[in-house]
C-alpha cells in the first residue's frame, strides 16, 4: 500500500487524535451558528455542567487525588483492586513480561467493554452482588483472563493468545459473560467477531505482535517501547499506533485509499475540499483503549507524555451528560423517543459535540481550581469527572439509567 496514493495519506491523517479534536471542534463551531440540524447548543448552562462535574469529583476523590479514566478503574470494587492483587503475587520474569500481560488484559477487556444494555448483570461469585455495565463487564472479563480463558497454555493462564482469540466462540463469551434468556447482553455476537478478528489479525502479524514470542496483543507492548525515545512515549502515539495496528478488525466501517476508517462517520456539514469530506473521526473504544495502556507502561518504566493530546471520550455517559444538563437540546423531541443507528447523522452530530465540549468543561474545571492541564489532565476529569456526572443524571432521569440517546449497538461501538 503507497503512501504516495493521496487517498492512503488522506485516512491515514483521520488516525490520530488531533484529527477527532479539530473535526470536533469544527462541528461545534457550526452548532455555535446555530447550523446544525439536529442539536441546538446552550452555553449558558456549561456553568451548571462544571458545578456537577465537581461535585461528582469531590465526592468519589475528596483530595482531588483522580486516578486516569480507564478500564482499571473497573477492576476494584468495594476497594478491592482485584488485578493489582493478582499481579502483585504472580511471580513476573521482568517488568516486561508483566506489562505483556497486562496489555493482553486491556485489550481484550476494553474490546469487550462496548455498551451492554439495562438488563445485564455481571453476578460476581466473591462478592455476591449483581453488577451490570462497565464494571460488570470489567469483573467478568477478568476473571475470564484469570482463569485462562484466552489462554492456549493451561500453565500460564495471564496471556492472551492469537490462536486462542481466533477461535472464540458466541458459546464461549455468554458462558464468561453469564448470558442467558433471562440475562441479555447486547451484541455478543458483534463482541464474539471482534475477538475473532483481533486474533486472526494478531497472528498475522508477528513483526508487530510476535517479537518476543508467540503472537498475542500483549506483543504490541514491545513495539511500543521500540517507539519510546529516552523511556518516553507520547500518549498520541500510543492512538496512532492502536488505529494504524489494530484497524482492520473492526467490522462494517468506511474505508479511504485501502485503510480501514474505525469508528468513523459521514455528517454532510463536517465538509471539506479534499476525500475526507464529511468525515467526522472519533475513535472511542481506541482511544479508551489507549488511555487504558498509560498505566502498564508507567508501571514498565515508561514515562507517557502529553496526555492531553488524547481527546474525550465519545460515548454515551460523556454524551448523556451533556444532553441532560441542558447543554445540548433535541431540535426535533420526539428524536429523543426514537431509535437510531450509530451511522445517523443525529448520532454523529451528539457524539462530536460532546468531545469538543468535554474540552470546554475541562478548561472550566481548571479554571475553578487553579490548575493547569498538566496538573489536571483531561483523563482525571473524566474519570472525576464527566462520566460519572453522565450516569448521575442518567439515574436521576430514568429508572432503568439508560442514555437520554437511544442508540442501536452492534457492540462494537459504544
Amino acid at each position: 500500500m503507497s503512501l504516495a496514493n493521496p487517498e492512503t495519506s488522506a485516512a491515514l491523517s483521520l488516525l490520530n487524535a488531533g484529527a477527532v479534536r479539530e473535526r470536533a471542534h469544527r462541528m461545534l463551531a457550526i452548532g455555535l451558528e446555530n447550523r446544525l440540524p439536529n442539536f441546538r447548543i446552550h452555553l449558558d448552562r456549561m456553568d451548571c455542567t462544571v458545578d456537577l462535574v465537581l461535585k461528582a469529583t469531590r465526592k468519589a476523590y475528596p483530595t482531588f487525588d483522580v486516578p486516569f479514566h480507564s478500564r482499571w478503574r473497573h477492576f476494584v470494587t468495594n476497594g478491592d483492586n482485584r488485578w493489582a492483587t493478582i499481579a502483585d503475587r504472580t511471580s513476573w520474569p521482568d517488568p516486561a513480561a508483566r506489562a505483556r500481560a497486562e496489555f493482553d488484559l486491556a485489550i481484550v477487556s476494553v474490546f469487550l467493554d462496548a455498551g451492554a444494555g439495562p438488563s445485564w448483570r455481571y453476578h460476581d461469585p466473591i462478592t455476591g452482588s449483581a453488577i451490570g455495565r462497565s464494571e460488570g463487564l470489567g469483573l467478568a472479563s477478568l476473571a475470564m483472563f484469570v482463569s485462562g480463558a484466552f489462554s492456549a497454555d493451561p500453565l500460564q493462564p495471564l496471556r492472551v493468545d492469537a490462536d486462542v482469540l481466533a477461535n472464540i466462540s458466541v458459546a464461549d463469551l455468554e458462558r464468561g459473560m453469564q448470558v442467558s434468556d433471562i440475562n441479555p447482553l447486547v451484541g455478543i455476537n458483534g463482541r464474539a467477531d471482534l475477538l475473532r478478528r483481533l486474533g486472526t489479525l494478531v497472528a498475522s502479524r508477528p513483526d508487530v505482535f510476535a517479537s518476543h514470542a508467540t503472537p498475542r496483543p500483549g506483543g504490541l507492548f514491545d513495539r511500543l517501547m521500540m517507539l519510546a525515545e529516552g523511556e518516553q512515549l507520547p500518549a498520541p502515539t500510543i492512538l496512532t499506533e492502536l488505529l494504524q495496528q489494530l484497524g482492520p478488525i473492526w467490522p462494517s466501517r468506511l474505508k479511504l485509499g485501502g485503510i480501514a476508517l474505525g469508528d468513523c462517520w459521514r455528517h454532510h456539514m463536517l465538509t471539506t475540499t479534499d476525500v475526507t469530506n464529511c468525515l467526522v473521526p472519533l475513535h472511542k473504544l481506541s482511544q479508551w483503549l489507549a488511555y487504558s495502556l498509560i498505566e502498564p507502561l508507567q508501571t514498565a518504566g515508561i514515562r507517557v507524555t502529553d496526555i492531553d493530546g488524547l481527546t474525550g471520550l465519545a460515548e454515551y455517559r460523556n454524551g448523556g451528560l451533556f444532553v441532560d444538563i441542558g447543554v445540548l437540546a433535541f431540535r426535533d423531541a420526539e428524536a429523543a423517543k426514537q431509535e437510531h443507528e450509530v451511522t445517523s447523522p443525529l448520532v454523529v452530530e451528539w457524539r462530536a459535540l460532546t468531545v469538543a465540549l468535554l474540552d470546554r468543561v475541562a478548561d472550566g474545571v481548571r479554571r475553578r481550581l487553579g490548575l493547569d492541564a498538566t496538573s489536571l489532565p483531561l483523563a482525571k476529569i473524566l474519570e472525576g469527572g464527566t462520566w460519572a456526572a453522565g450516569r448521575l443524571l442518567a439515574r436521576d432521569r430514568r429508572a432503568d439509567a439508560s442514555p437520554p440517546v437511544k442508540v442501536i449497538s452492534d457492540g462494537t461501538v459504544f
